[in-house]
């Protein structure tokens, strides 16, 4: 497309892009739809500021359609068609919260409700207004019923379309009632994990579903009910890492459920007994994952062992000192941390003759010495020269130490 002057009152002052759907705030100022509504619904307060005029902006703003504006716009994108300009569509009518509670009262009919939640999820997809007017209108509480009822009666007609819709307006649901809907529904947790067990003809998008939405509601979910997470739980998210079918979103969203888990003692030693550590380094030597993931995974294998039994499970895995001494100052300062308190961790509490000697033997103290030298913060700095020093008498004659001493020495 040849560059062309888009002309300034076209542009949205949020976004900087063209806009599709132009509306006017009581300040004067035409914004984009999406971007002024994302804008106000972000203001911590009741009240904020025009972004333009500064002037004082209520939430509950009402914002003026700019048809005429529109019309230009359109007009001008029509006219530069022959330059690769895209026509803009005429926006759809907003949402009413009266079609919503046809659609919602359609879900208790037998006949109606796997086609009511088909538009519903249509209209989720559409646009961020949409989802706010579901949300409002209670759709979240009829979906949490709906899954229930599937986990109840073993059904899972309609169970991918619920659980799609849920995940798409989540963001939009008021915090307390997000609590509410977690807390207060006993079986919603269990809900959500045997569909993780479900094995019907769209089950990996049935079990990626479920897993985005258990992991939002984890974490709405209050300590009390955390502890309470019973060890078949464990064993059903450790069987998602398993999983190699599940998108990367997935396995991602199921090592924040355990995050969000291990901090409560009683249920480290419930993760650690479902295989946890073992499962962790695995799905970490597979390699074939985003560079959030392996922070994520050295995360939980942080807390997990704190435990005597997280650490027995970890040294049983051939390649865990390996993977882990691999990973330091190749992913990010994050997984550095976390690494080198898990060698601290062994080093201190772990350290059989054989386990020292396997640091020194697949290059862990070779990397920290790397550590030691490199452009890396100083507390990391630390917590090398800390393991170094509790078994320099082993470790004294490795020839990464003599070079390290070396280089000192020279400075």
């Amino acid at each position: 497309m040849e560059e062309i002057e888009i002309p300034q009152y076209f542009i949205c002052p949020i976004s900087l892009q063209i806009m599709k759907d132009p509306v006017t705030a009581v300040t004067g100022i035409t914004y984009e739809r999406e971007s002024i509504e994302q804008w106000l619904r972000s203001a911590k307060h009741n009240t904020t500021t025009c972004p333009v005029t500064n002037q004082p902006l209520h939430r509950d703003s009402d914002l003026t359609p700019n048809h005429t504006l529109r019309r230009l716009i359109q007009a001008w994108c029509t006219a530069n068609a022959a330059k690769g300009v895209d026509r803009i569509p005429t926006p759809k009518a907003s949402l009413d919260r009266t079609h919503v509670l046809k659609l919602v009262r359609e879900l208790g009919v037998g006949h109606l409700y796997v086609n009511a939640l088909k538009k519903m999820e249509a209209l989720a997809r559409e646009n961020q207004r949409n989802k706010l007017c579901m949300a409002e209108a209670g759709v979240a509480k009829e979906l949490c019923l709906l899954i229930m009822k599937c986990f109840r009666e073993g059904s899972t007609i309609g169970l991918q379309e619920a659980l799609g819709i849920l995940h798409l307006i989540w963001g939009s649901i008021p915090k307390p009632e997000v609590k509410i809907l977690v807390n207060e529904n006993c079986d919603f947790i269990d809900s959500l994990t045997w569909a993780l067990h479900c094995e019907i003809d769209n089950h990996v998008l049935v079990k990626i579903e479920a897993m985005l939405v258990l992991e939002k509601a984890i974490k709405a979910t209050n300590s009390s009910r955390l502890e309470r997470l019973r060890p078949e739980f464990f064993k059903t998210i450790i069987m998602v890492l398993r999983g190699k079918v599940l998108s990367q979103q997935a396995i991602k969203s199921a090592l924040l459920v355990l995050i969000e888990a291990c901090p409560l003692r009683r249920n480290r030693f419930k993760i650690v007994e479902a295989g946890a550590v073992f499962q962790l380094i695995e799905l970490e030597l597979e390699k074939a994952h985003e560079k959030n993931i392996t922070e994520l995974i050295f995360n939980v294998l942080a807390q997990l062992c704190s435990t005597a039994d997280g650490r027995e499970q970890l040294l049983r895995h051939a390649g865990s000192i390996a993977v882990l001494s691999k990973r330091i100052l190749r992913v990010s300062p994050a997984t550095d941390d976390r690494a080198l308190h898990i060698l601290s961790l062994i080093a201190k509490f772990s350290a059989r003759n054989n386990v020292i000697q396997e640091m020194l033997r697949v290059g862990a103290v070779t990397k920290l010495c790397m550590v030691m030298q490199a452009d890396c913060a100083t507390y990391l700095k630390e917590k090398a020269r800390g393991i170094l020093k509790l078994h320099s008498v082993v470790w004294n004659n490795s020839p990464c130490i003599a070079v390290y001493l070396l280089t000192r020495e020279q400075r």
